[in-house]
């Protein structure tokens, strides 16, 4: 048509093709990101690591206390040492641990050291 104006199957396929491409941008948006911040499962426990260790122990922080919402959960980590130490994880850390998030937090001084703990959410 040399006037400028649409047929009607080209109107259509044109008004279908808009119809999709508005439905790949939606479907596209709408999938979500592959490291979301708030995984719908947390994860079981979070295993710990000490720094510098010479007998102190720890046990792993579980997914209850990380979806607990306590302000802060203190730890001892004397074990078989000949000393204590303690460690305070902080609100902020177990959110980070429950969004499978490695945190790192220091021990008390005692006996002139401390310790780094590693948390990582198994």
């Amino acid at each position: 048509m040399a006037d400028g104006s649409l047929s009607r199957r080209q109107f259509t396929l044109d008004a279908a093709l808009a119809l999709l491409a508005g439905c790949v941008i939606t479907v596209a948006q709408g999938c979500g990101d592959d490291n979301p911040t708030s995984p719908t499962t947390p994860p079981s426990e979070a295993a710990a690591t000490i720094s510098a260790n010479h007998g102190h122990t720890v046990a792993a922080i579980t997914g209850a206390q990380m979806t607990a919402g306590a302000a802060i959960v203190d730890l001892n980590i004397m074990g078989s040492a000949t000393h204590p130490h303690t460690i305070s994880v902080s609100q902020n850390d177990l959110t980070s641990l429950r969004n499978r998030q490695a945190i790192t937090v220091n021990s008390t001084t005692n006996d002139g050291h401390q310790h780094a703990v590693t948390f990582t959410p198994q």
